[in-house]
């Protein structure tokens, strides 16, 4: 049954907007918790063949992401349109695919902001650089 993996979204006033989308389409959502972030997402997802590692006990990451698990091509796309339409804004998205499920979700979190910060013409390291205003 397809469901969706959501981090750091969970007592935050759009999470009962975020359920009621899934919900609506039919998905069910699994909190990861920060001891959960150096698992495989793929343990996470409940996929057979991963293995579940030690407990993680660092700090982690603070912005929020939801992973997609085990969806066809038109609900990922109608996920979107709803999140879009109930305007319900995450941060960072992913689809678990075969490369990206033995990954931890840290190493997912990480890959993530690459793309995010390519796709605004960041260079790597800038956001370390920048001010809390986003300027240099």
């Amino acid at each position: 049954m397809p469901f969706t993996l959501l981090y750091n979204l969970s007592g935050k006033p759009k999470t009962q907007k975020l359920r009621f989308v899934l919900a609506k389409l039919g998905l069910r959502a699994r909190e990861v918790k920060r001891e959960e972030l150096g698992q495989p997402v793929g343990f996470l997802a409940g996929l057979d063949g991963f293995q579940s590692t030690e407990p993680y006990e660092g700090e982690g990451f603070f912005d929020e992401m939801l992973v997609m698990c085990g969806l066809a091509d038109a609900q990922i796309g109608a996920l979107l349109t709803a999140l879009r339409q109930a305007r319900v804004p995450v941060a960072l998205k992913a689809v678990l695919t075969e490369e990206n499920a033995g990954w931890s979700s840290l190493q997912l979190h990480e890959e993530l902001c690459r793309e995010r910060d390519a796709l605004e013409g960041k260079a790597p390291g800038d956001a370390e650089s920048a001010s809390v205003h986003g300027k240099k």
